[in-house]
């Protein structure tokens, strides 16, 4: 298989973390790129200096994919629909957003995202089709 694979957010912190995910990603055939609301959002997160060399790290790692201009323009379509759909208020669609752009940008390039948050991703497909995996996030596995 020589797709294309991104990670979400999800599944690089929670591998970071734990080391959880490692053997499985090391695995994972096809070309892996990094998405840049993914970094963004790490970065939004890195406090500690060892958080912040691990984000650097991975932007250097490999090739960056970013949304585009029609993807931007499709978020916010998708999102007003979910609001009149389901009657999300700001707070929920302010989460959402770079959930959308990451998952159209996966979906634009036709790679497959890979992620352990199942419920946001799952609700964004009901919009536009795109590959999704879902891993088991490793905080689920404390409960």
């Amino acid at each position: 298989m020589n797709d294309i694979v991104i990670f979400d957010t999800s599944v690089l912190i929670d591998n970071q973390g734990t080391a959880y995910h490692s053997e499985r990603m090391a695995d994972c055939p096809g070309r892996i790129r990094n998405s840049s609301v993914v970094l963004a959002e790490l970065w939004r997160g890195a406090t500690a200096a060892s958080e912040r060399r691990f984000v650097q790290a991975l932007q250097e790692s490999r090739p960056v994919l970013a949304p585009t201009t029609n993807n931007w323009f499709d978020s916010g379509q998708i999102l007003a629909t979910a609001r009149d759909d389901r009657g999300f208020a700001a707070e929920k669609l302010r989460d959402l957003h770079f959930d959308v752009l990451i998952a159209l940008t996966a979906r634009s390039h036709g790679a497959r995202l890979i992620t352990s948050n199942r419920a946001d991703f799952e609700l964004i497909r009901e919009y536009r089709e795109f590959k999704l995996e879902v891993w088991e996030a490793a905080r689920s596995l404390a409960r």
